[in-house]
């Protein structure tokens, strides 16, 4: 049965010095301290360890085997997404990223699809950058939970979705610089907390701005199975109800009419969730994805979904059924 990860991340081994060549800091490095690991580096403050499986295509393979992964798709880490950098300098980083994604599924076709990264601050240059990653070979493209101030229903970055739909372009949102931070020091809360409410805020934006309604052919996938979205629909629901003075603004049509319009990918470390997505989204709107190859991951990928009491056509589908979909490919490229 094929299986393929939707949700996976990686960069170049190498990473020029953008903060010498671009004149201001932010930008990440890789101070490679040790063999086959590398500190990833904000200017001088640490920001997470990673290791050579983040950047080596090879030991990727090798792993994927070890648990039967045949396809993954690949994407840069969001904190490279620089949204906050200068639009051109975000765009050269863009190209980088792109091309080293590209260069690695050109090499190994059978084993990996890429995703890019665009530089949405500028939606000008974000499409003409979208439209290149199509031409290079990349399925879509991968964004952050929000852009600066703007939140994805903000007019500014209408134009990128409709290009989006228009080439086939699949779109992977991923929350990035959390809400709230400054009042989660401790715990790791920011990713246990904020990044579920980041999640939720994207869905509910993109429904509520008429962004599904708007473009009904956009292909939309959201990381960890939607965040808090899927647990709080009732709520969200109840509220387009009695208050559509607050929430019926732009989009007059109830929330839960669009759980068949974007897909979710299933790691959410519980089978009870998982079995509520099932019912509430539909197994075609669901696709495997692990967070591969950090550790808040599924870490025996592909365990969640083949535990479950699920027929195999269920489970062919959350295993790669709705990632072809979303990815507009057909199983027969990776024969």
């Amino acid at each position: 049965m094929l299986k393929i990860d939707i949700h996976t991340h990686i960069l170049p081994k190498d990473i020029p010095d953008f903060k010498a060549k671009f004149g201001y800091g932010g930008f990440i490095s890789l101070e490679h301290h040790k063999p086959c690991c590398a500190k990833m580096m904000v200017d001088d403050k640490f920001f997470r360890e990673v290791e050579s499986n983040c950047w080596n295509p090879i030991r990727r393979i090798k792993e994927c085997d070890e648990h039967h992964i045949h396809v993954q798709v690949l994407s840069t880490v969001p904190v490279m997404f620089s949204y906050w950098a200068k639009p051109n300098d975000a765009l050269e980083l863009s190209v980088f990223l792109n091309d080293h994604i590209a260069e690695i599924v050109t090499s190994y076709p059978k084993r990996f699809v890429g995703l890019g990264t665009i530089p949405l601050q500028s939606p000008q240059l974000a499409i003409k950058e979208l439209e290149r990653c199509m031409k290079i070979g990349l399925k879509g493209v991968q964004i952050g939970s929000h852009v600066n101030d703007w939140n994805l229903n903000a007019p500014e970055l209408f134009p990128v979705f409709e290009a989006a739909a228009e080439l086939g372009a699949a779109v992977f949102v991923h929350p990035w610089e959390m809400m709230g931070t400054d009042r989660m020091t401790k715990y790791w809360l920011p990713w246990l907390v904020g990044m579920p409410a980041e999640t939720s805020l994207a869905i509910c934006s993109m429904i509520f701005g008429g962004i599904f309604e708007r473009l009904p052919k956009l292909k939309v996938a959201f990381a960890h199975g939607g965040g808090s979205f899927p647990s709080t629909i009732g709520r969200i629901e109840h509220g387009f109800e009695v208050r559509p003075d607050l929430v019926a603004v732009d989009n007059k049509i109830n929330p839960r009419n669009y759980l068949n319009r974007f897909y979710l990918d299933t790691l959410v470390h519980d089978p009870l969730m998982l079995d509520y997505l099932v019912k509430l989204m539909g197994a075609n709107q669901l696709a495997l994805g692990t967070d591969y190859p950090f550790p808040l991951g599924e870490l025996s990928p592909g365990k969640l979904i083949e535990s479950m009491p699920y027929d195999d056509a269920i489970k062919e589908r959350l295993l790669s059924g709705s990632a072809l979909e979303w990815l507009n490919l057909n199983a027969e490229v990776f024969k």
